[in-house]
């Protein structure tokens, strides 16, 4: 018994120790980042993106976006947002959407990048939630709804997204009353879902 609480509090001491790290240097790339020491930030995130944390992974994505401490590099994005989405990553989900909705490093791709987005709005994202209810609106890679709009719009509103909020309210002056009831009782019955991943 004596043995078997050793090995106990031996295991845990060491993933313990094996992860405490990890997160210690992103929390150190997270402090860089915002005094907006971008270089180091890379330099504390990208080896934590390569072994596969899912939260480096969108960063390093992010910083290459926007050109955050290194030069600006849309297939990068792409390639280390796609890692982390593939891990249910949401907001690497909704990031992915937004280079295929705006054909960023790849081809314009309205579809893919509704399914992107839905995959972090079903997840409960905000921003993924109201990119979801926009392409609801202007039809893009799904069928024009207003119906869904509102809804998407207003799950995104009440996280207090203020394009969301101005949304709900432009949809409330071009959709009856019955319709946003029925939208309304929609965003009242979801329930966000656990992160897809790829396997």
């Amino acid at each position: 018994m004596k043995n078997m609480l050793q090995i106990i509090t031996f295991t845990i001491g060491c993933l313990l120790a094996g992860s405490c790290p990890a997160w210690a240097d992103f929390g150190l790339g997270e402090n860089a980042y915002l005094e907006q020491d971008y270089e180091t930030a890379m330099r504390e995130w990208a080896p934590l993106a390569s072994r596969g944390n899912a939260e480096a992974q969108n960063m390093v994505g992010y910083m290459y976006r926007w050109g955050q401490g290194v030069a600006q590099d849309f297939e990068k994005a792409r390639y280390w947002y796609r890692l982390a989405a593939d891990q249910g990553h949401a907001s690497a989900q909704n990031n992915l959407g937004l280079l295929y909705r705006y054909g960023l490093g790849v081809p314009k791709d309205y579809a893919r990048a509704f399914r992107w987005f839905l995959r972090a709005a079903e997840q409960g994202n905000a921003a993924g939630q109201n990119h979801v209810g926009l392409m609801f609106y202007k039809g893009e890679g799904v069928k024009q709804d207003y119906i869904q709009a509102y809804q998407w719009a207003f799950l995104a509103a009440e996280q207090g997204m203020d394009p969301a909020i101005q949304a709900v309210a432009m949809l409330q002056e071009e959709m009856t009353p019955a319709q946003i009831e029925k939208a309304e009782a929609l965003a009242r019955k979801w329930k966000p879902k656990g992160p897809e991943t790829v396997l």
